[in-house]
């Protein structure tokens, strides 16, 4: 259960989120190697470092919502910043009220995501991304599929990922064992 004595420790991971996300996108920033500052202009090449294989550094700037979709300028930009802001708040709420510890998680993971990439998009108008797992195998095509990860993210994104995905299962569950404890009676 979530429950009135839980709610802190839910606050406390929402910030743990924000502050590890914000804390890997300032060290992004502050890389020279990066050249994260002077990319923000679209003209102007992102560094990225070769990690291993699999795995590298890349800065890029994110102007859109998930995995670079709708990407937006201007007065779109503050759109999406009420947008998310409004989502996040009524997470806040229901988090509140959430009486399963995996809705209160789930939910704590989401509104830290949303909350690290609002960050960014008011400061920035775009939200630094900089994970790339998309290794040599990206480019490869199957039957006229794409094979490989392309999209490059950051600690927010997987925090908003990991949350939505454990939302789904806990309402996806929920909602199942509420329909078999319905048949029992």
């Amino acid at each position: 259960m979530a429950g009135p004595g839980n709610r802190y420790a839910w606050l406390a991971m929402i910030a743990g989120v924000i502050i590890a996300d914000q804390l890997t996108k300032l060290w992004i920033l502050a890389t020279p190697a990066f050249n994260a500052r002077d990319c923000l202009d679209i003209t102007i090449a992102c560094g990225s470092i070769e990690i291993s294989s699999v795995f590298d550094l890349s800065m890029l700037w994110n102007r859109g919502i998930s995995f670079g979709t709708l990407q937006s300028d201007g007065l779109m930009r503050w759109v999406l910043v009420l947008a998310t802001g409004g989502i996040a708040a009524a997470f806040v709420y229901w988090l509140w009220r959430a009486e399963r510890w995996l809705t209160a998680l789930s939910l704590a993971l989401v509104i830290g995501g949303a909350l690290g990439n609002l960050i960014d998009r008011v400061r920035f108008g775009a939200v630094v991304d900089f994970l790339d797992f998309s290794g040599p195998w990206f480019g490869a095509y199957i039957a006229g599929w794409p094979v490989g990860f392309p999209w490059v993210f950051n600690i927010a994104d997987a925090s908003i990922t990991v949350g939505a995905v454990l939302l789904f299962l806990d309402q996806f569950l929920m909602s199942r064992s509420g329909s078999e404890d319905a048949t029992r009676a």
